[in-house]
């Protein structure tokens, strides 16, 4: 078997996934919402380390022709980290939680081309832009600095969430990549209107206009 037809399978359990992520959710954004309103301005250097992998790896599944095994869900977060370089050499990880740290860079996911499943919550991005990721469906960047919406154009992605940064403008959403997006989240951010949202699958669209007062 494949990796591409292991993939495959993997799609059909993400709904039992999302709900067991998403009761977390409610307790964890009220923390983000007080930890993230000020970051100090300087972090001492603290890169992920074997040991953490070591310690947030689990879920053993199998790979390529079905005669090797690798984890393929890593949880670190919560661990004060700077850099996550460590994670190019991870490429057969297909759930990644880097949440409630002091990232500032998530280049190193670039090369993790078999992830489903990304949680970067609560910590310094000032981009959520990716290579394209071909199985990516999930991906949440809430309560960072992200300044934009360039740089997200994942085939498969189906929810994204951007809530509670600082988009002023929604720009770069291609509706000719973006041909699965049906849910996206962009409240708590100061966006001035609608314009760049023209996305053909799209049922789920949360936000709030500046000014305006408007709620969607």
């Amino acid at each position: 078997m494949s990796d591409e037809d292991d993939l495959e399978d993997f799609e059909l359990d993400q709904d039992d996934f999302e709900k067991e992520e998403d009761e977390k959710e409610t307790e964890e954004e009220e923390d983000y919402r007080k930890e993230g309103e000020e970051f100090p301005e300087e972090w001492l250097p603290n890169p992920l380390t074997e040991d953490m992998m070591k310690e947030g790896l689990s879920l053993l599944c199998k790979t390529g022709s079905g005669l090797a095994h690798a984890y393929v869900k890593l949880e670190v977060k919560e661990r004060d980290l700077t850099d996550i370089y460590l994670l190019r050499s991870y490429i057969h990880l297909r759930y990644v939680d880097v949440s409630e740290n002091h990232l500032t860079d998530l280049s190193p996911l670039n090369h993790l081309t078999h992830l489903l499943w990304l949680k970067a919550d609560g910590n310094r991005l000032r981009s959520a832009q990716l290579n394209e990721l071909p199985y990516l469906q999930t991906a949440s960047f809430a309560y960072n600095q992200i300044t934009d919406t360039e740089g997200i154009s994942h085939p498969r992605l189906g929810s994204v969430n951007l809530k509670g940064n600082n988009i002023h403008m929604v720009t770069g959403l291609d509706p000719q990549k973006l041909i699965s997006l049906h849910t996206l989240e962009l409240r708590g951010n100061q966006l001035e209107s609608t314009l760049g949202i023209n996305l053909p699958k799209l049922k789920n669209l949360y936000l709030e206009i500046k000014d305006a007062g408007l709620q969607t």
